[in-house]
């Protein structure tokens, strides 16, 4: 038996990433899922999203699994078409019982220096965005006597941010909001919890911008992307965490598991919150 047998989850950002890894850990624990990435491209942001194409193979994933999926291209800056998608997944399935607000973006740019839309596209989809699907399936939760709704924070929430001020604002927001859903919908058997990954090894950060930024100057190489994050580690032989890390966390507040956990930020970053400062001596593999 899996631990999630017998619920529906849906994922949003679930194209690839964290978002397919969360989709497929859920699966492969017998949940049914409903998987949604954007459509189309986000403005500027310097590196591609996830695909409908890319979609669709998860969707095959989770399918060879044996459990139930719906895949469709959503974006969360838009209620009607959240709304939307979780309507077809109840006609379906019948309820919602897990949500995980995953879908976000990554750019860099000092404060002063970012136009304005970039701002506020990251604010709509990492922090509104998040809103708008715990908006979308808390009256189904209700009626279904209860759920979990788990959001996707960062590190970034709990320090300063250099040349991504606008991410870090949009993942401290949604800590916020994690505590007031928390409050809120407590009393109606529905728990809100975080997660807060550090490093983690996704496409996100895996094009020349980041790799400057890991390097510490122009020209970083995919070698620097390996080697940096090493420093920002406590634990032996650590540097980018593998999404699977972050989706263990996940299934764990979404699941039985967690009954009784709600309003936890939860950090999977492998020691980074308790380092003084930067770790000049890590501990190589």
């Amino acid at each position: 038996m899996g631990r999630m047998d017998g619920k529906v989850a849906l994922v949003t950002g679930a194209a690839r990433g964290q978002g397919r890894a969360h989709a497929l850990t859920l699966a492969r624990e017998g949940a049914d899922v409903v998987i949604v990435d954007v459509p189309g491209p986000v403005s500027d942001i310097g590196s591609p999203l996830g695909s409908d194409e890319q979609l669709q193979s998860v969707a095959g994933e989770v399918e060879e699994l044996g459990v139930g999926v719906i895949a469709e291209p959503v974006d969360v800056r838009g209620q009607e078409a959240l709304d939307w998608v979780v309507a077809k997944a109840i006609e379906r399935f019948g309820k919602i019982d897990v949500a995980v607000a995953n879908a976000g973006i990554w750019t860099l740019g000092k404060y002063w220096e970012l136009e304005e839309r970039h701002w506020l596209e990251t604010i709509d989809i990492n922090l509104s965005g998040v809103w708008r699907t715990a908006k979308a399936v808390t009256p189904s939760m209700i009626e279904n006597g209860g759920g979990s709704i788990v959001l996707t924070s960062s590190i970034s929430a709990f320090e300063g941010n250099y040349d991504y001020a606008h991410y870090g604002a949009a993942k401290t927001g949604v800590i916020g909001l994690m505590r007031s859903i928390a409050l809120e919908a407590g009393p109606l058997n529905i728990r809100c919890n975080a997660v807060c990954p550090g490093v983690i090894d996704t496409p996100m950060n895996d094009w020349q911008l980041p790799y400057d930024m890991f390097a510490g100057e122009a020209g970083g190489t995919p070698q620097d992307r390996i080697e940096s994050p090493r420093h920002w580690a406590v634990l032996k032989g650590r540097g980018l965490i593998d999404p699977q890390s972050v989706s263990n966390a996940v299934l764990y507040l979404a699941s039985d598991e967690s009954a009784d956990v709600t309003g936890v930020a939860l950090p999977v970053d492998a020691g980074h919150g308790i380092l003084p400062g930067y770790n000049g001596s890590p501990i190589a593999p």
